[in-house]
């Protein structure tokens, strides 16, 4: 089902200030600045190697992971794993019992579709999946 890890996200409270920690401590210079209003949150993307890494800041309350940043603190968020048929992989799981966030998928960055996975189901991690659109 997992072709390859797709990206990792982490959760941020100042997207600037995650940046430039990034920037000095790892020596990444090359960030996507991606603004999605519609999710309430601020992303800051960069390559390493064929994978992405997202810094991702929530622009009000109502953001999705608003209420995961409040309660945990800035971290790791999720890992995307990349499908060749997102559709067909969210069946999958779903029959196999794993808890659905996301039952029809939704438009991600990049041209991409995305749905998440509880973390209940998934032993304790946020999964996204990803298929990128041709």
């Amino acid at each position: 089902m997992f072709e390859k890890v797709d990206h990792i996200g982490f959760a941020v409270r100042d997207i600037e200030d995650a940046v430039a920690f990034y920037s000095r401590t790892f020596g990444i210079t090359e960030w996507e600045r991606i603004a999605m209003p519609e999710r309430h949150m601020a992303v800051a993307a960069t390559r390493v190697g064929d994978m992405l890494l997202e810094l991702i800041a929530p622009t009000s309350e109502e953001a999705s992971f608003a209420k995961y940043l409040n309660e945990r603190g800035p971290g790791m968020h999720h890992v995307a794993y990349r499908v060749n048929d997102i559709v067909a992989a969210l069946a999958e799981v779903k029959a196999r019992g794993v808890q659905l966030i996301d039952e029809v998928p939704r438009p991600g960055l990049h041209h991409t579709l995305v749905a998440f996975l509880h973390p209940k189901s998934c032993q304790g991690v946020l999964v996204e999946l990803v298929q990128h659109q041709h």
